[in-house]
């Protein structure tokens, strides 16, 4: 089946994306001890099949478990996400989204954050990004 970008996943697979990724690799145990409010174990089961047919994870066979793990990194299903984000929702400007999140997030940044956001802006400048 043709994978599908990361943001087109389901609450509940992004969940169980999240505890794959969290943990490196993951058996249905695993990740049923993870999640919140779980569903059944055939559940689960069928979510990672599900998942795996997408192109999102592989499994090896561990002995009578299979043990789940992630076909690309999160860095790079982080990225895809973001610029899927940014398409979308923002005209694919950096700015505006950086701006909305701001306006969002107004009075909940500590100055600690707000300082690395300025740090991050002024290294972007640096290598002229």
């Amino acid at each position: 089946m043709r994978k599908k970008p990361p943001f087109d996943l389901g609450r509940r697979e992004r969940q169980i994306m999240d505890v794959v990724y969290r943990l490196g690799q993951a058996t249905v145990a695993d990740v049923l001890a993870e999640l919140p409010d779980p569903p059944s174990y055939s559940s689960v089961r069928a979510m990672l099949g599900l998942l795996e047919r997408k192109g999102y994870l592989r499994h090896k066979r561990l002995k009578l478990q299979y043990v789940y793990f992630p076909t690309i990194s999160r860095e790079k299903a982080r990225k895809s996400a973001l610029d899927h984000l940014l398409r979308t929702f923002f005209d694919g400007s950096p700015a505006q989204a950086v701006a909305a999140l701001l306006d969002s997030s107004a009075g909940r940044l500590s100055k600690a954050e707000l300082d690395e956001i300025a740090e991050l802006i002024e290294q972007a400048r640096k290598e002229g990004r």
